[in-house]
């Protein structure tokens, strides 16, 4: 089944005496429980297109459809009642509330809709285990470190059950050993709860994880590569090798 359907997406900034075209005519495709990393060399648009495709920027021409719905076609209003319902994101750089504790970021997204208390903490608790985080639930943000922060904006993105989570190089800031921690339980999850999820990154460590992996340059599709029964080691080898086609793509 497919989640997201983006057709014919151009973006351009600047007007017409001074145009910057980013995006040049992408066709793409997510089916439910894929995870999709987005690579490419800066400057490439890979970005720009995370930043259509989860309605965070809009486009110039095409239309992007998630879970059937068009949201290109959305006004404001309506937009962010379905960003609130159906998308989650995990940002760089946490975007976490000092004030709030573990618990009270996390379940943020659940205090704008319909939820009773207890099955607000019954998808906490579920979400906070998954993620390694369910002990913290009490600190507060500063108290915590970088990987732990990130695992709690994961489980932020995850608590309300969206059509798809949209991740902005998610391990940019953490050390290694974070990073693959991370990593590892997006992986659990996809598997576990078929959670289909979108991932920008510069790291081909981080990129072997997804189960595709498409390659932006020059504001287009270049290529893509599937991982298949492949290990996490040989998909790794093989996005390494792309990138050296591509000319090394770095952050």
């Amino acid at each position: 089944m497919t989640i997201l359907e983006a057709n014919k997406i151009y973006k351009s900034y600047g007007n017409k005496f001074n145009k910057q075209e980013v995006l040049k005519g992408i066709d793409l495709r997510v089916d439910k429980g894929e995870f999709v990393g987005i690579m490419g060399a800066s400057g490439s648009g890979k970005t720009t297109l995370l930043n259509v495709l989860s309605s965070i920027d809009k486009v110039s021409l095409g239309s992007i459809k998630i879970g059937g719905k068009t949201f290109t076609e959305m006004k404001e209003k309506e937009l962010a009642e379905f960003r609130k319902r159906h998308l989650g994101f995990i940002f760089q750089e946490y975007n976490l509330l000092d004030t709030l504790t573990v618990k009270e970021n996390v379940l943020l997204p659940l205090s704008i809709a319909d939820v009773s208390k207890k099955e607000a903490h019954r998808k906490f608790e579920s979400i906070a285990k998954e993620l390694g985080i369910y002990e913290l639930k009490d600190k507060y943000p500063n108290e915590i470190s970088g990987g732990q922060k990130q695992r709690t904006s994961a489980a932020r993105a995850f608590i309300h059950d969206p059509s798809i989570i949209f991740a902005d190089e998610p391990t940019g800031a953490l050390d290694s050993k974070s990073a693959s921690d991370l990593l590892g339980k997006l992986g659990e999850l996809n598997r576990k709860i078929e959670a289909t999820i979108v991932m920008v990154t510069h790291d081909p460590v981080a990129a072997s994880y997804c189960s595709r992996v498409v390659f932006i340059k020059d504001g287009q599709i270049y290529t893509q590569l599937n991982k298949g029964e492949e290990t996490r080691q040989s998909f790794f080898n093989d996005i390494i090798k792309t990138q050296g086609v591509l000319g090394g793509v770095q952050a």
